[in-house]
């Protein structure tokens, strides 16, 4: 205590803002959103892998179309198993430390899955690789958020998204040059780089109040922000929100406005996040473009969308802090929207000859069709799927995230963050269990319309129901479902 008193002490006199120059802060971003890496890295490793196993000669190890089913969805299960588990231990053991454990499981799977001698094995790295991405995709939007200088949050924020659409096309692009295995083995390396970096950053300052750890909270916001830096309004800004909240939540604070409607909307965002289809399309990309007879091969299709992924994602984190949040949302959803719609009535309007051919190969099923003459009209399932993976990428992927760890409130973050988790990821699974089956039965079409249906309730949601957060403070944000719309916009004109 008498430290911190110190440290402010020294900081306290002539306040003044001074522009954030910190490289340290860049590196502690760094470092945890490596998890994200690994998370996008074996989110869609189905992708280049079902194909391969398809035509394993080892039965043991053969995917028939259950089979792949499960290997596409069983990562989902174990997702949300690790939101749970988040729920506990980013209130017990914090952000950081709950960011790092998450490294164990992931590293297990990816070796169970590279040296598999049957599904079972492969099922088990699936189902582990993703616990571990449920726990990152729980920790570290948090722990960004609470690290993160208000002036560049909206930057920061994205970067779990850019890690993950990264962590993808390094994927597809591995998949080009590597076997199966070999993908499970190159998976360890962002696992071990992670926890290694992680070793060496701080705390998240909230965190370490909400411990009462006062010395160790303001050391590690000094660390952040730069000796050089007047952090101390800021260290007494969280300080007196950490004590307001100082309480765990009960069961009667829930009916608190407060409380439940951030809940709601970060709960309500990751729900129609996944229902828009992202998940599906994701995993299942390469027999999609067997499906629907691209040009190009399904392979190099692949790594062009991830190409497109992170080239949007990269515009949205350059634009959150200067667009804003919602006017991203509402592109995002227009874009997802018309990219779904056309690749619906592509499949279901195509010429009938070529409809009856596809209809006749199932997506379990990735024997290459006969040769038949080009045509380019099939370029267009390829360019709807990169608007639908740039809309998505623009908005709805980055900014729910963000949301999530900016509109919660401190004493129910653990909890609701890994309920968020929870309800993204069950709602994955569903929908990827039941893809292969709804294409075999009704069409490939009918997921795609869904999809469209979902992207125009998307902006109905946004309108209504998300804030805007651009430039706030997390305790403006808080003020907001504390006091009402009308004193947060007064106090954004300001």
């Amino acid at each position: 205590m008498a430290g911190a008193e110190a440290l402010l002490g020294a900081r306290g006199a002539g306040f003044h803002r001074v522009s954030l120059n910190n490289k340290r802060l860049y590196v502690a971003v760094f470092a945890a959103v490596l998890g994200n890496f690994s998370f996008g890295f074996a989110l869609v490793y189905p992708s280049p892998v079902i194909p391969a196993l398809e035509a394993h000669p080892d039965p043991a190890l053969r995917l028939d179309r259950y089979r792949a089913s499960w290997f596409g969805s069983v990562f989902m299960l174990g997702a949300a198993a690790g939101g749970l588990s988040a729920m506990l231990l980013n209130d017990r053991l914090g952000r950081k430390l709950s960011i790092m454990f998450s490294a164990v499981p992931s590293a297990v799977g990816y070796a169970l899955m590279a040296s598999a001698q049957g599904i079972e094995m492969l099922l088990l790295g699936r189902v582990l690789t993703g616990y571990a991405g449920g726990v990152t995709a729980a920790s570290i939007p948090v722990y960004i958020s609470e690290i993160s200088h208000p002036g560049v949050r909206g930057m920061l924020g994205t970067c779990p998204q850019v890690m993950a659409v990264l962590g993808s096309l390094i994927l597809y692009a591995l998949g080009l040059l590597l076997d199966w295995r070999w993908l499970a083995v190159a998976g360890e390396v962002p696992v071990l780089t992670m926890i290694l970096l992680l070793c060496f950053m701080p705390n998240s300052p909230r965190f370490l109040l909400s411990q009462g750890k006062e010395d160790e909270a303001l050391r590690s916001l000094c660390w952040l922000r730069g000796r050089d830096t007047d952090y101390a309004q800021e260290y007494e800004q969280i300080k007196d929100s950490v004590r307001k909240q100082s309480q765990r939540i009960s069961c009667a604070e829930i009916k608190d406005p407060f409380i439940y409607k951030p809940i709601l909307i970060a709960v309500g965002m990751r729900f129609l996040q996944q229902l828009s289809g992202v998940t599906c399309v994701l995993v299942y990309l390469q027999p999609i473009f067997k499906k629907t007879a691209v040009i190009l091969k399904p392979e190099y299709d692949a790594a062009l969308v991830g190409l497109v992924r992170l080239f949007s994602v990269g515009i949205a984190a350059v634009s959150m802090d200067k667009a804003g949040r919602k006017i991203l949302l509402f592109v995002s959803a227009g874009v997802m929207l018309a990219s779904n719609l056309t690749m619906g009535l592509y499949i279901h309007f195509m010429a009938p000859s070529q409809n009856s051919t596809i209809a006749n190969r199932t997506l379990g099923s990735f024997t290459n069709p006969p040769a038949e003459p080009v045509n380019y009209i099939t370029l267009i399932p390829l360019l709807a799927a990169m608007f639908f993976i740039m809309g998505y990428a623009m908005g709805w992927g980055p900014i729910t995230w963000l949301l999530m760890s900016e509109i919660l409130p401190l004493k129910a973050r653990g909890v609701a963050s890994g309920l968020c988790v929870v309800v993204s990821w069950l709602t994955a699974f569903a929908l990827t269990q039941l893809f292969l089956g709804v294409v075999e039965f009704f069409g490939l079409e009918v997921p795609f319309l869904f999809f469209a249906v979902i992207c125009a309730g998307n902006i109905l949601f946004t309108g209504c129901c998300v804030p805007e957060t651009k430039r706030r403070s997390l305790e403006q944000i808080e003020a907001f479902f504390r006091t009402g719309r009308k004193s947060f916009l007064r106090s954004f004109r300001r």
